[in-house]
């Protein structure tokens, strides 16, 4: 069952897909067909696609983004997806992995207690503080290594890069980490 703390905010859908050796270059086509004709739609808000990181870690993650669980719906129910899709699944070596979270509770899964994740996430300002905990060096970090070569770039596009960063790695290595060391107080009550 799928968490649906939030269902009128923005909604994330995270997919993983292990792909047949040989048939990446169709599927990342295919994939960006989807993502362009997801684009479309009322609510679609973006994706990202992350190619598979080593042969120990094959799979493909896409992430995207809707304004609402009824654009989703709206979306998931389309033709165009539907069709797309047929032809994504036949380039998989085994059946797709989808995940979808609402906000950004997403971050705060307690690492392995799976029937602890399917309760209410936990409360708000301590998901705010334990966020600004990591976030805090993420964005300085950047801001050290960086800062005189982003001075250079645009601001959009400045703020493009130092954001795809900072989400990135708050959502794959600082949360993570974060929700591990702190859930004795995030997940207290339960």
């Amino acid at each position: 069952m799928e968490p649906h703390s939030d269902t009128n905010g923005p909604v994330t859908v995270v997919i993983s897909r292990r792909v047949i050796p040989g048939k990446e270059s169709e599927f990342e086509q295919l994939s960006a067909e989807m993502t362009l004709a997801a684009s479309r739609f009322e609510g679609y808000l973006g994706t990202n696609l992350f190619r598979p990181a080593s042969s120990e870690d094959p799979e493909y993650r896409i992430i995207f983004r809707f304004a609402s669980h009824a654009a989703l719906n709206v979306w998931e129910a389309s033709e165009q997806r539907a069709q797309l899709l047929g032809s994504i699944e036949a380039l998989l070596s085994s059946p797709t992995q989808r995940e979808r979270t609402y906000g950004i509770a997403n971050w705060f899964d307690l690492p392995g207690h799976p029937a602890a994740n399917q309760q209410s996430p936990p409360a708000k300002y301590k998901m705010t503080i334990v966020s600004w905990m990591a976030l805090y060096p993420i964005v300085t970090l950047i801001f050290f290594l960086f800062g005189e070569p982003l001075a250079h770039i645009p601001l959009i596009l400045r703020t493009l890069l130092v954001t795809a960063a900072v989400m990135v790695l708050m959502s794959y290595v600082a949360m993570p980490r974060m929700t591990r060391w702190f859930g004795f107080w995030l997940f207290s009550k339960r």
